[in-house]
């Protein structure tokens, strides 16, 4: 391990820059986890880190102390450095400083296939909290396959990771795609969540417990406050709403998203589970 407490070295220069820009996150294809939880998700789901950096003032607490040799015994190639807290505290995210950063490959997402058993599909989502929510949603429900248009927030931004809670690293991510284009050949029921009343292909939104959710499903959910898109509307197999007896005008996105996939599981664990005696 090295002690670093300059902010000129080289790694301490990239892992700042990649720490507060999305822009080259995206350019290098590198991402930086922010806490030891992330940091054991990421190894856990995926493997070796390509370095790490501790707080030096963290080496004597038990958890680093048994949790660094280990570390470095199971993947002898990770880079481990140390920083000192002003550095730390620079290229943390966090309003208190994590102890324990990694800098990793961003995982490289697969083409979703047309027939996906379930597809959680996001248009123009731009909170990172509720596109961190669905994700860990999404992971929870067994729903591995994940559809971002261009202009949602970035996936892999330190708002969506902590919000998504080591999430990422269960799921295939595509962003930045047509999700026009994709709900348009896609082979299963494509589920489009609007507002009560609303109209998808002009017939009115169905509730959505009314839904078979056995086969396959892509649940689309849109911008926080213009919804879906009507070109994404006009490819839509229906349009359906949550019924809300309540005096509230609509759900959060987020929201939304844990609902649909879970009623997915519910209906799928009926269907599933034995007949009992």
């Amino acid at each position: 391990m090295k002690v670093i407490r300059s902010r000129d070295n080289a790694f301490v220069k990239q892992l700042i820059q990649l720490a507060h820009s999305s822009r080259e996150r995206k350019k290098v294809g590198l991402t930086v986890l922010d806490g030891i939880h992330l940091v054991r998700a990421y190894i856990d789901a995926i493997g070796a880190p390509r370095a790490i950096a501790v707080a030096e003032s963290a080496l004597n607490l038990d958890e680093i102390a048994v949790w660094l040799p280990t570390i470095e015994a199971k993947f002898p190639r990770t880079i481990i450095n140390v920083l000192s807290a002003p550095l730390i505290a620079e290229a943390s995210s966090l309003d208190s400083p994590a102890t324990v950063l990694a800098e990793v490959e961003t995982p490289q997402p697969h083409a979703i296939p047309f027939d996906a058993n379930a597809v959680l599909v996001l248009e123009d989502v731009q909170d990172p909290g509720n596109v961190g929510s669905m994700l860990r949603s999404a992971a929870a429900a067994g729903v591995t396959e994940v559809m971002l248009s261009k202009s949602c927030a970035f996936a892999w931004s330190p708002k969506v990771l902590r919000a998504a809670q080591g999430a990422h690293f269960l799921l295939n991510i595509v962003e930045g795609a047509d999700v026009v284009k994709f709900v348009r050949q896609y082979q299963g029921q494509s589920l489009a969540f609007v507002p009560a009343a609303s109209k998808v292909s002009g017939a009115t939104a169905k509730n959505f417990y009314d839904c078979k959710l056995i086969n396959t499903t892509a649940f689309l959910i849109g911008n926080e406050g213009a919804g879906l898109s009507p070109q994404l509307l006009q490819v839509a197999s229906v349009g359906v709403t949550v019924p809300m007896p309540g005096k509230v005008e609509s759900l959060n996105a987020a929201a939304c998203g844990a609902i649909a996939m879970f009623e997915m599981v519910r209906q799928r664990a009926k269907v599933t589970a034995p007949e009992s005696i």
